[in-house]
């Protein structure tokens, strides 16, 4: 064999092995959408870290019970007024003990699940409300157009926070009726950016297409104008989830919220202002709670956000 004839056969060999090998590496990424998302969101090692942290105290808030059962051994609303501010590891206080001697970890676990369900609740609610109103405004348009977001409008103008408050004094709210009320005025700006989604996608070809087959209505916006709104409507929930922990801390906290006995970290702090010389643990440990899990959501909701965003492409 001549040398130009190894010389070829050679350089075949090498783009044969180089083609099989950007095949191999093409079969192993994601080609689905979602698929490059949650190849991107992997990435993302402050969103994952924040991931951490909000599965975490999830568990803490659902594993409550087991906590209070096998880890402190005492119920969140047992009181002993001898073990008033019991310091940290004292007498089986991990945590220590409160002015009436309640044990702060069990009252953190149960007040993590009623601020975390309450915050739950009501995102779920308002993506409810918030999904329809806007999707028949954008899909319909004309008319229910009109009326629906001169309704949104009307409820843009009136203060989030001062109608709550309102809302608040005039009737005792438990954790249930405190999420819908907050779900009742939280789910506002979600119509407003699903209607603009859906204004721009009702009119792509393969809408036209379901129409001229004789999909109905309910089928096209069902089928595939939401799946195309979907992306915003999860980045919306997870933006708006740390608000809607604050805002049930800042009820809670002015005494309108989930009432004493109960524990939530917003009640837990109010309590705890007029005891804070007795022990900075009493403000410091809900307040951290707040923090941390505001920021590890603000983290996680920008990550879905980058990820779910198809303009990054796979970078």
């Amino acid at each position: 064999m001549s040398t130009a004839e190894r010389t070829t056969e050679a350089s075949a060999t090498d783009v044969r092995g180089r083609t099989h090998r950007d095949t191999l590496e093409v079969r192993g990424k994601p080609r689905t959408y979602l698929g490059m998302a949650r190849r991107r969101f992997q990435r993302n090692k402050m969103a994952m870290a924040g991931l951490l942290v909000f599965v975490t105290m999830v568990v803490i808030a659902l594993g409550a019970g087991l906590i209070s059962q096998y880890i402190t051994g005492f119920e969140p609303q047992r009181q002993n007024l001898r073990a008033q501010f019991t310091s940290v590891g004292q007498d089986g206080y991990i945590l220590g003990a409160d002015e009436f001697g309640r044990d702060i970890l069990t009252r953190l676990a149960y007040g993590a699940r009623v601020s975390l369900g309450v915050a739950g609740l009501s995102v779920v609610v308002a993506l409810v409300i918030g999904t329809a109103i806007g999707t028949s405004a954008g899909y319909f348009g004309r008319w229910v157009d009109s009326v629906m977001m001169r309704f949104v409008d009307v409820m843009l103008s009136i203060p989030t926070l001062f109608l709550l408050l309102l809302v608040a004094s005039m009737w005792r709210l438990g954790p249930v009726r405190l999420a819908f009320v907050i779900a009742a005025v939280a789910w506002v700006t979600l119509s407003r950016l699903v209607r603009g989604e859906v204004m721009s996608v009702k009119g792509r070809d393969y809408v036209e297409a379901a129409r001229v087959v004789g999909a109905n209505n309910l089928r096209i916006m069902t089928r595939h104008i939401l799946p195309n709104v979907t992306p915003v409507i999860i980045v919306w929930g997870s933006l708006i989830v740390p608000g809607l922990i604050l805002l049930e801390a800042t009820l809670s906290f002015l005494g309108l919220g989930v009432q004493p006995p109960t524990a939530s970290w917003g009640n837990m702090l109010t309590q705890a202002q007029r005891n804070w010389s007795h022990s900075w643990l009493l403000v410091f440990l809900p307040g951290f709670a707040i923090y941390i899990t505001v920021f590890a959501i603000n983290l996680v909701g920008s990550g879905l956000r980058d990820a779910l965003d198809p303009r990054l492409g796979d970078r």
